[in-house]
């Protein structure tokens, strides 16, 4: 008796891929655009931008130019349009419109044209001494005593209140006596002659910090 073998069938061949073969497209598209994805992430999470920076403090009011900052590359996301890019510059003609402390980003609110300013910055003498930590940004109440008949003076009244310091220095004598502070404050229009109708009658001008009122 004679054993006959059967005859396998042939294995099934792997075909190479087609380049038409639309799953190896949909394929090729799914990295691609996973990649790209990748890409902007990366992109966006260091995203900065050059702005300006104030590098010593500059009083309101001051005529300032691009001397008067650095310029820091940061990060500022949806605030990014409220600061002064590098690129744009420092505008012609431009002064300050607020005080402008050490260090802080530069915004485009914080420049203007000097006909524009709402609050002037006048001198005061003053002999008392201020609270230590009093600083450019305080806020004081500014007292004056007008002169009586008798060489005396009045009581004293409050003619500005919550105003904000905008520069501040001690003279001091040769031999440490007869102490002052020269202070600039902000001043409303409105305000303005009071203040000056007191300095320019002799009154006895002082100066209280006031807290309350924030920096």
């Amino acid at each position: 008796m004679s054993l006959t073998t059967a005859q396998q069938p042939d294995a099934p061949r792997l075909k190479k891929p087609s380049w038409k073969d639309p799953r190896l497209i949909l394929g090729i598209m799914l990295v691609l655009a996973s990649t790209a994805g990748v890409v902007a992430l990366v992109g966006s999470a260091d995203q900065r931008i050059d702005v300006f920076a104030v590098d010593d403090a500059v009083p309101l009011g001051s005529p300032v130019t691009a001397e008067d900052f650095i310029v820091v590359p940061v990060r500022l996301g949806d605030v990014t349009g409220s600061y002064l890019s590098a690129a744009e510059g420092i505008p012609a003609n431009a002064v300050a419109t607020s005080a402008l402390r050490e260090g802080e980003l530069l915004a485009h609110s914080d420049l203007g044209r000097a006909d524009a300013l709402d609050r002037k910055p006048v001198g005061l003498r003053v002999d008392d001494p201020l609270p230590s930590g009093t600083r450019a940004g305080s806020r004081v109440d500014v007292w004056a005593a007008m002169p009586d008949k008798s060489n005396g003076f009045e009581e004293p009244r409050k003619i500005l209140a919550a105003a904000e310091i905008s520069e501040l220095s001690i003279d001091e004598s040769v031999l440490g006596a007869n102490r002052s502070t020269q202070i600039l404050v902000l001043v409303e229009d409105d305000d303005l002659p009071g203040l000056l109708s007191a300095q320019s009658n002799g009154a006895r001008i002082a100066v209280v910090l006031n807290p309350a009122a924030g920096s």
